[in-house]
């Protein structure tokens, strides 16, 4: 079976490869999820600073690692290029099933993430190489959707695996085996050129006024969003619910952020230039609902489905956009700046969250959710002054 690709045509099975990249690099860090609570039974002589490196030394090194990844991309061979980074990946992940020392697991972890920076740009880099136009817009919504849909799969399982054997927990992380298996077939399909009409081709250069305003855009609504995956529970918590009904809320979220990414053209299609605009506002409304003084389930639900929607809309475009602003053979290095932003919002979430609660003196677990709230609609203003003229914005056509 062959896909239409906008610059001709290539086997579903290459496809499917390129689907199973995009479902791996959220796995990092996932496994230890179920454990946290159990670190200190698990490993009771564990410091501080080795429980600290566990959670965050593979986002650390997923960031220069990607980084260079759109560099090596540039001259290299990105097959080649996926091929390391995924076999890094899968043996650090076997690794993390064998340990039995939380050293062994911090030292796996930072392999990982090694591996996990190599190949997160060619997710997208690979559907940017072989789609043009609506079709590479589509591809990156369905690149997108299957990420998180991956996320919340992987997630489940991961906690349910835990419970029966904490070691178990790391066998999420054997899945890079299936895209070590259909590699081979992105090695027999190889992407056409760009068309000459395509928007990359207006480029000759990296557009570096447009990818910065695209990762700031980008930092910006990856920031206000992660306030649902860091202090759902906080909230849960208040509202009588136990942590399974937090976790559930935490998973219609990356749902609703996946739903988008099947029916993104139709979506731009009918909001044109104002999709930001529309998705920002979604997304402010989920939020301040989530942030409303006596918090129920189904207030949380619908705060978190809402806010996911927003943020599913965005985040593929933001990916056409940074992609539509590098000429075709740098592509890639401009995803993986964009890219690196998400992580980098991650890592520095929490300060900002317990920075902006020590500035305003607030310790009430729905302040967070208000402020973020309050800042997604001012930046959904901005959007709505801007969006005709500025395409970081806006249309990006």
């Amino acid at each position: 079976m062959k896909v239409n690709t906008g610059k001709g045509t290539m086997p579903l099975v290459a496809l499917v490869a390129i689907w199973s990249v995009s479902a791996i690099v959220s796995l990092p860090g996932l496994a230890i999820s179920p454990i946290l609570a159990k670190l200190d039974t698990i490993f009771p002589h564990a410091s501080e600073l080795e429980v600290e490196m566990l959670e965050s030394l593979p986002s650390l090194l997923i960031i220069p690692f990607m980084l260079l990844a759109g560099r090596w991309s540039v001259k290299g061979n990105k097959l080649q290029l996926l091929i390391a980074g995924t076999v890094i990946f899968f043996l650090s992940g076997v690794g993390s099933l064998l340990s039995h020392r939380l050293v062994e697991l911090i030292v796996c972890g930072a392999i990982m993430g090694i591996g996990a920076g190599m190949i997160i740009p060619l997710s997208t880099g690979l559907v940017v190489d072989y789609f043009t136009g609506d079709r590479r817009v589509k591809q990156l919504g369905i690149s997108s959707a299957v990420n998180n849909l991956t996320l919340v799969i992987a997630t489940s399982l991961s906690g349910y695996l835990a419970g029966v054997e904490w070691h178990l927990a790391f066998a999420v992380y054997l899945l890079p085996i299936v895209t070590l298996v259909l590699i081979p077939a992105l090695g027999r399909s190889k992407p056409a050129p760009e068309p000459p009409s395509g928007a990359q081709h207006r480029q000759t250069a990296l557009n570096r006024k447009m990818i910065v305003g695209i990762a700031l855009f980008y930092f910006a609504i990856t920031y206000l969003s992660l306030i649902v995956t860091f202090n759902t529970s906080y909230l849960a918590a208040r509202a009588g619910l136990d942590s399974s009904r937090s976790g559930l809320i935490i998973s219609l979220f990356f749902l609703a952020i996946m739903a988008p990414g099947f029916v993104l053209n139709t979506i731009i299609a009918k909001l044109g230039s104002r999709t930001n605009v529309w998705s920002l506002l979604v997304m402010a409304v989920g939020l301040g609902i989530m942030s409303l003084a006596h918090p129920s389930m189904l207030s949380l639900s619908v705060g978190a489905i809402l806010a996911g929607l927003g943020y599913g809309v965005m985040q593929p475009i933001v990916y056409d956009k940074a992609a539509t602003n590098a000429p075709p053979e740098l592509s890639t290095l401009a995803l993986s700046i964009v890219m690196a932003v998400n992580y980098l919002a991650i890592l520095v979430a929490p300060f900002i969250i317990d920075g902006v609660n020590y500035i305003l003196h607030t310790s009430k677990p729905e302040s967070p959710f208000m402020i973020n709230a309050v800042a997604t609609l001012v930046l959904a203003i901005v959007a709505a002054a801007l969006h005709k003229s500025n395409r970081v914005f806006g249309s990006d056509d």
